[in-house]
């Protein structure tokens, strides 16, 4: 099989387009023929960060397909199945061995370009607003990095649910786009301090939740835009610099603050029963993820420089 690899961390340039042996399976994993990759902001991090193990690595942990063989202790998966996947790795190839637990049949109708957007992005979206976030009808909540796929379809959930959505975006023309997806208000970053802004538009009460996409320098103010007993929840750093919250920012609101990774929990009945609500939502065009631009896979270096460096609304795809 053709494959996308590194074997030292390092920019967009260490990935190699490679024939590699096809993977094997065990007794409950499922191989899966990849027909879109979506890259997410986790394989940018790892490729530049986690250790190879071995001699090479295959990056990616989201994509969707068919199946085309499986082990023999799986139960639910079969061949021929459309299938979208998680796992901590192997995406970018053209052939995927996954584990059955982190494998979702997809709905008739739903095209492997969408369905392979949706577990990822949505299943962390609906947790860091749900799960982890307690949102609830009536609250107001600032998505910060709201123009990546977590973002984008935490607008969409949010606003959803009944709640007032505050996102930010670093353009106008980003900031337009997150309207029509469901933000009742865009802050332009590069223009404002996103906690004056926040307070300024919750009439200085700040928000209840704060999803935290984004780290960055304007994060330490952003706390002081969370309500007192506010609730904030974790996601990531797409700025590439993760920030900390002290004792004293804890304690002196009573804030609560809440870890999100969805990977460790990916493989529960509540996780499975959520993405298939996201993927028939997403096939019946209620949930959107804008795509910025698909990538042949052979030109993974060029993709993962794209999403580096041009910050695109949405989500890149590659094809194998």
């Amino acid at each position: 099989m053709k494959a996308a690899t590194y074997i030292e961390n390092g920019p967009p340039s260490v990935l190699k387009y490679v024939d590699l042996p096809d993977p094997e399976i065990g007794p409950t994993d499922v191989l899966i023929r990849v027909e879109v990759i979506s890259i997410e902001g986790g394989d940018v991090l790892g490729r530049r960060l986690v250790p190879v193990d071995g001699d090479r690595r295959i990056p990616g942990y989201s994509g969707a397909g068919t199946v085309i063989a499986i082990g023999h202790d799986v139960t639910a998966a079969k061949v021929g199945q459309s299938v979208a996947a998680f796992n901590w790795s192997g995406s970018h190839a053209e052939l995927w061995s996954v584990p059955e637990v982190y494998v979702f049949p997809t709905p008739d109708g739903l095209t492997s370009a969408v369905a392979a957007t949706v577990p990822v992005a949505f299943g962390t979206a609906d947790d860091a607003l749900f799960e982890f976030g307690n949102l609830h009808a009536g609250d107001t909540v600032l998505v910060r990095g709201a123009t990546g796929g977590v973002g984008i379809a935490a607008v969409q959930l949010a606003r959803a649910a009944g709640a007032t959505v505050i996102a930010t975006a670093s353009s106008d023309s980003h900031a337009s786009r997150l309207k029509e997806l469901g933000a009742h208000h865009v802050i332009n970053y590069t223009q404002l301090s996103v906690g004056a802004a926040t307070l300024a538009i919750t009439d200085g009460k700040g928000v209840d939740l704060l999803v935290e996409l984004a780290g960055g320098t304007q994060f330490d103010e952003v706390i002081d835009a969370v309500r007192y007993r506010g609730r904030i929840t974790i996601v990531g750093a797409a700025s590439g610099h993760p920030r900390s919250i002290s004792f004293q920012d804890i304690g002196r609101k009573l804030l609560t603050v809440a870890g999100v990774s969805l990977g460790q929990e990916m493989h529960q009945p509540r996780i499975h029963n959520m993405i298939r609500q996201h993927l028939n939502h997403a096939r019946d065009g209620i949930l959107h993820m804008p795509i910025a631009r698909t990538f042949p896979l052979s030109d993974a270096t060029a993709a993962h420089h794209y999403v580096e460096t041009d910050h695109p609304f949405g989500r890149v795809l590659m094809l194998p």
